[in-house]
Formats: structure tokens, sequence, C-alpha cells
């Protein structure tokens, strides 16, 4: 391959790889406009719905389980230090005691307000798990292009992406009263103006400072704007502002677990392809990528879709037509299984994407 060549090829790579952290994105938002101006908002928002609905099934669902897959293939890590090995058990073993005795008791109890104080625990929770990839994203793929983050980059670039969660869970305001999540009705506290004001405040210093740092950068290399527009694109439109499209906001937890698989796609193809010679004569690539990925379709199936309509229909009573079910829905099982993988996989998350996790070296190839 000439030198030109390989250079097309990088670009060609890198527009890829652009589209599968975020960048794509940018893309959907003249593409909803087109889509309400041919059909209308609401057929567009119910055509829309309705294919984020199945996509759940081959994209966002195998995102969370493909966590267990990689979790605990080697858990509990021996190979660690011992603050890794203790993450490793707290998130491995206590995380999901803890979970299913809280949803164990809101369903033999039938509290639905016990259950929804874990729905809003995974509301809480899931900003941070987003801005916590979009830094991976940042920093994973810049040590792909030979750029090390300074010590204060990655200071601005976290708090930004803190500030960032922290603004997304306080906006907007809203009063205390009741609200529904997977069949369940709950009550929620409010959210105070001026923690809206406050933490809109923070995420706008932060903001600031992270421009300065960037053009204040000193380095041989400046950084590279593939990954920066994957943290900012993760921060912005899919934390802080994914309401601002009615269409978009449906497509972005798909978009979020399609920037999950890939990063796992390159830990596991590097691996593989490292162990597929001598000594190990492992498995082909290929053949290994393809066992996790039906793996983590089965497992999605099983935890989100299978187990939980099984126990909803065989244990929870349906009301006569026309009735209201409750506060406690007709899929109370739906909704614990789907908040206990969501938290599950955020504690998992955080303990299987650190630095300290020997696995991780096979991202840097």
């Amino acid at each position: 391959m000439t030198a030109e060549e390989a250079t097309t090829s990088s670009r060609r790579i890198d527009v890829v790889e652009w589209l599968l952290v975020g960048g794509a994105t940018l893309f959907l938002y003249p593409l909803s406009l087109l889509l309400r101006a041919l059909l209308g908002l609401d057929p567009a928002e119910l055509a829309v719905g309705f294919l984020t609905f199945h996509l759940a099934y081959v994209l966002n669902d195998p995102h969370f389980c493909v966590t267990y897959l990689l979790f605990y293939r080697r858990a509990p890590r021996v190979d660690v230090g011992r603050a890794q090995r203790a993450r490793w058990w707290l998130a491995g073993a206590v995380t999901p005691i803890a979970l299913v005795a809280w949803a164990v008791f809101s369903l033999a109890t039938r509290s639905a307000q016990t259950l929804g104080w874990m729905v809003q625990l995974m509301f809480l929770l899931v900003g941070l798990h987003y801005v916590k990839q979009g830094f991976g994203v940042m920093t994973v793929l810049s040590l792909r292009r030979g750029v090390v983050l300074a010590v204060r980059e990655r200071l601005a670039l976290l708090a930004h992406a803190y500030a960032g969660w922290a603004f997304a869970w306080a906006n907007p305001a809203m009063a205390a009263g009741e609200f529904e999540e997977k069949g369940v009705v709950y009550w929620a506290p409010a959210h105070p103006r001026w923690l809206e004001l406050v933490t809109g405040a923070l995420f706008a210093v932060s903001a600031i400072v992270l421009l300065v740092v960037l053009f204040a950068r000193k380095g041989p290399k400046p950084l590279p704007l593939v990954p920066l527009s994957g943290f900012l694109v993760t921060v912005w439109a899919w934390t802080i502002f994914s309401a601002l499209d009615p269409l978009v906001r449906y497509v972005i937890p798909a978009l979020h677990s399609a920037q999950y698989v890939y990063f796992v796609w390159l830990l596991r193809r590097n691996e593989a392809a490292a162990e597929e010679g001598p000594p190990s004569f492992g498995r082909p690539v290929a053949v290994r990528i393809g066992l996790l990925a039906v793996g983590a379709l089965l497992l999605g199936w099983f935890l989100l879709r299978g187990a939980p309509s099984f126990l909803d229909a065989l244990l929870v009573p349906r009301p006569k037509r026309g009735v209201d079910p409750g506060p406690f829905g007709e899929t109370p099982f739906f909704a614990a299984f789907y908040v206990i993988v969501n938290i599950h996989h955020f504690a998992m998350d955080a303990v299987l994407w650190r630095r300290e996790n020997p696995d991780m070296r096979w991202l840097r190839g």
C-alpha cells in the first residue's frame, strides 16, 4: 500500500469512527425536520418510535448485556490491585444482590413508590454513565492517535462532563408530582429553579474553562477532532439537550449503544487477533466476535423481554377491561428487570473500563 492509499484508508476509518461515536447525530436533526415536513409530527413520531422500539432488540438490549459477558468471564479478577478487586466485588456481587433485594421487596409488598425510588436512581445515574462514556471516547481514541491528554486537559474535560450531567438532571425545573415509567406510577420530589440555575452556571463556567484549556494546548499534536466531537456530542446532544428534537430523542439510546458496542468490538477484536496465532491458537476473530454478539442478543432478550414478560403474565393479576390497574401497573416485573439491568450495567462499566483493568491494553492496538 502506498503512502497516499494509506492516508485515504485512514481518512475513511476516521469518518466511520466519527459516525459511530456520535457524528451521525448531526445528520439526524435535518432528517428529523424533513420527516416532520413530509409526514407531520404525529405520524413521524409514530414511525420513529416503532423503529427504535424494535431496534432495541438488536442494539440497546445487547449493549446492556454484553457487559455481563465481558465482566463475569474473568471475575473476580486476581491479576489486579487490591482497590480494583474491591471494585470488582462491589459491582459484581454487592450491587446486584442489593438491587435484586430492593426489587423483590417492592414486588412482594406491591409498593409502586419503593420501585419508583429505583427508577429515580436509574435516571440520576444514566446521565453520569453517558458523560463518563463520552470521556472514555475522548481519552481512548486520542491515545490511539498518539495523543496523550495533559492533566489539566483531563480535569477540564471531566469537570465539563460532570457539570453537564448535573445540569441535565436538574433541568428543567419542575414541581413535585406523580410520574410513570414502564407502567409504574410513583411520586418524585421537585427539581427547584435554584438548582437548575446553579448547575447551569457551573456548566457554563466549565465550558469556558474547557475552551480556554483547548486553545492553550501545547504539544506536538492538536487534540484530534473525532474523539473531541464524540465527547461533545455525548455531553451536549445526548445528555443535556436530548429533548431538543422530538424525533432524535427516540434515537439517542441507540446512538449511545452503538458507541458502546464499537468499543466492545475494538477490545475483543484486538484481543482475539492477538490470541489467534501462536502460542494460543485461539478461535478465529470472526468466530469469537460472532459468539459474543449472539450471546449478548440472547441474554438481552432473556433479561429484558422473555423473563419479565413471563413473570408479569404469571404473577400479576389482570384487571377487568376498563378498570385502572393502579400505580403498580400491569408490568412491574418488566420495570424491575429494566431498572436492575440498567443500574448494574452502570456499576459494572465503572469497573470494567478503567485503566486498572488489564484487558484495557487491547484498546490501544
